[in-house]
């Protein structure tokens, strides 16, 4: 049972050990986490950011990333959303006996390697095994701590008539490339996962813009969802058109194939970005330099409007009310 995770590796002790010193520590140690203490102690100054999600993705490995990647850039990207500048994540396993260690070594290298791609460091975490079939294989708890910059005011209740609301690609990549992994899909064109750390994408848009008013990732819910919460968080009406909105044609493909909406599907490594309309090509341009926001584009814009509600301008000319979604559209997906 050697190639297994153990409920005895969960206990607390040798096991335990043996697990974080010959898999953990090798791809994740660093002065605080080597301490090896029940709480890591650090030092910020200024405003703190802080958050804290969990990840029950289903498959855990899929075309473009795996649970350990989505963590680490779910986490980074909640604190970009709000300004901050990620500094420390916490890592928490929750591991089903029987668990291949392979594929464990391997979401913690992928841990590992999103880690130093973002600039941040894990610094404390846990591990619990549960019996097999309480769980379903791994489950992935992190929470991030970040400083937000002076000047830096980040909101989505801050969206004001006449700003520009940007997309910083295309959208609907991590739903589907996970919805056809999981569903033995094949694509002429493959569809790959957008998982990815945002904050030196907000880094670059920052240095042009102090004044940007709203970020959010449309992650579960999609585009339409996110710009919804952005419309009653603000009391403010979006016109968006649908002509300007960027859809791969795998993904379009696939979700008139299975009856979905591109608006309504995660998105991994994507942000929502609402700018001063005199700010707005500036920032198109400086998310175009970086590789996570090389399609970046103009998509609508705040209005006086059905405040609280998104409408689409369609192509055919007319609009029509896009509403938050309901229920869950693709379950697992993050």
């Amino acid at each position: 049972m050697n190639d297994k995770v153990l409920l005895a590796h969960g206990s607390g002790g040798r096991l335990s050990h043996n697990l974080i010193e010959k898999y953990l520590l090798p791809y994740l140690g660093n002065p605080m986490l080597n301490k090896l203490d029940d709480c890591a102690v650090i030092e910020l100054n200024g405003r703190i950011a802080f958050t804290t999600d969990s990840y029950v993705i289903n498959p855990v490995f899929f075309p473009g990333g795996d649970i350990g990647r989505l963590a680490v850039c779910g986490t980074i990207n909640d604190l970009a959303a709000g300004g901050a500048e990620a500094k420390y994540l916490s890592l928490a396993l929750i591991i089903e006996e029987g668990f291949p260690i392979a594929d464990l070594e391997r979401i913690i290298a992928s841990v590992s390697s999103t880690a130093k791609e973002a600039g941040v460091l894990v610094i404390t975490g846990d591990t619990k095994v549960v019996d097999h079939g309480s769980a379903d294989g791994i489950f992935i708890n992190t929470s991030g701590v970040g400083v937000i910059p002076e000047g830096v005011d980040i909101s989505g209740s801050r969206a004001k008539e006449g700003d520009k609301v940007i997309i910083t690609g295309t959208i609907g990549d991590h739903g589907i490339a996970v919805m056809s992994q999981r569903e033995g899909i094949k694509f002429s064109v493959p569809v790959v996962s957008d998982c990815a750390p945002l904050n030196g994408l907000v880094s670059d848009i920052l240095k042009v813009s102090t004044a940007i008013h709203c970020l959010r990732d449309p992650t579960r819910g999609g585009l339409a969802t996110t710009l919804n919460e952005l419309a009653v968080q603000s009391d403010a009406g979006i016109l968006i058109e649908e002509d300007k909105i960027p859809v791969k044609d795998a993904v379009r493909g696939m979700c008139e194939i299975l009856g979905l909406d591109p608006m309504y599907v995660a998105n991994e490594g994507k942000l929502v970005v609402i700018a001063p309309p005199e700010d707005a090509d500036r920032v198109v341009e400086a998310l175009r330099g970086n590789k996570y926001g090389k399609d970046a584009v103009v998509i609508g814009e705040i209005t006086s409007g059905h405040k609280g509600r998104v409408a689409l301008k369609t192509r055919l000319g007319a609009s029509r009310i896009v509403d938050m979604l309901t229920g869950d559209l693709l379950p697992r997906i993050c």
